[in-house]
């Protein structure tokens, strides 16, 4: 019977090593063992999986592909051995994290390497951005996602809280270019906005039926992230629609002022997504745990409906 594993394991540590000669070292055998395998494994393939020197070695792009598959299997199998062995449920290997940009950077990076730093065999990869990924493609264990969630029947899904919107400025730019009173008043404003590959900008806001739908508005200026459009805000460059956990600190100091707080306030749910495995493992249990107890115990980040004190 063939043996699907045979090989994969030498491919893995060849390239996580930098050579085939290193990974023999580790597996006690030979090289030329290494090499064998591995091309007796691109032959079940069919495909090319590393480019061969004399100096090094290079992944082919479907080797590219295929290495972080591999990676995921001898992992999970790892887990699941020691799982069933021993019991064991502490946390360890690496967890790949996907997180928003500026939410993540803010409130989950912090408390997720706090966990880290008690779980010494626990080690974390993070990638920070604003759009959904596939996360069984590019191997993500973890994701933070804000808004509607679409049909992820391979992934668990635990709602954290809700994220809830306001339009503000700061009292110089309202000073110098008036108080907005409606959503026609905005022609008249700069309005800012974080960068979108659309060609359209929305915000959030009432329509004339009372419900919260997204509005194509002016926008002036373009901002990479939350950060960025926050201190173009406080720098009195026009409104902007914000989270309250966001803005909630400059709103309170008076640095921000609300305005039409009649037709904005849209809300969006915060999720922490992990894949459907045969049992949750350990690294991804105690940070999911970790999420939880954070929302739980942090209302003003998980659930801020209002930027009062």
């Amino acid at each position: 019977m063939e043996d699907r594993f045979a090989g994969i394991r030498e491919f893995v540590l060849a390239i996580d090593k930098g050579s085939m000669s290193a990974a023999a070292a580790l597996l006690g055998v030979t090289g030329s063992a290494v090499g064998k395998s591995i091309s007796r494994l691109e032959a079940r393939l069919g495909v090319q999986l590393l480019h061969r020197t004399t100096r090094r070695i290079d992944l082919t792009t479907e080797g590219e592909a295929y290495l972080l598959s591999c990676r995921r299997v001898l992992e999970e199998l790892d887990q699941a051995e020691s799982f069933l062995a021993t019991g064991h449920r502490e946390p360890v290997g690496r967890l790949r994290i996907d997180l928003p940009t500026t939410f993540g950077r803010r409130h989950i990076v912090p408390p997720l390497l706090a966990l880290a730093a008690h779980h010494a065999k626990l080690d974390l990869s993070f990638t920070l951005r604003d759009q959904a990924v596939d996360m069984v493609a590019e191997g993500i264990d973890l994701a933070v996602r804000i808004g509607a969630l679409g049909d992820y029947s391979d992934l668990i899904a635990r709602r954290l809280g809700d994220q809830h919107m306001v339009i503000c400025a700061a009292p110089a730019y309202l000073a110098r270019k008036g108080t907005p009173r409606s959503h026609a008043d905005l022609a008249a404003h700069d309005c800012l906005a974080g960068w979108r590959r659309t060609a359209r900008s929305t915000w959030l806001l009432k329509d004339a039926t009372g419900a919260i739908a997204p509005h194509e508005v002016p926008v002036r200026h373009e901002l990479p992230d939350g950060d960025a459009l926050l201190q173009a805000t406080l720098a009195g460059c026009g409104l902007a629609q914000f989270p309250v956990w966001l803005a909630g600190d400059a709103l309170r100091t008076g640095a921000l002022v609300q305005v039409l707080a009649d037709i904005s306030g849209g809300t969006m749910p915060i999720h922490v997504l992990w894949q459907k495995t045969w049992h949750l493992q350990p690294k991804v249990r105690v940070a999911v745990d970790t999420l939880v107890a954070l929302a739980e115990n942090r209302p003003d980040i998980f659930d801020a409906r209002s930027p009062a004190p």
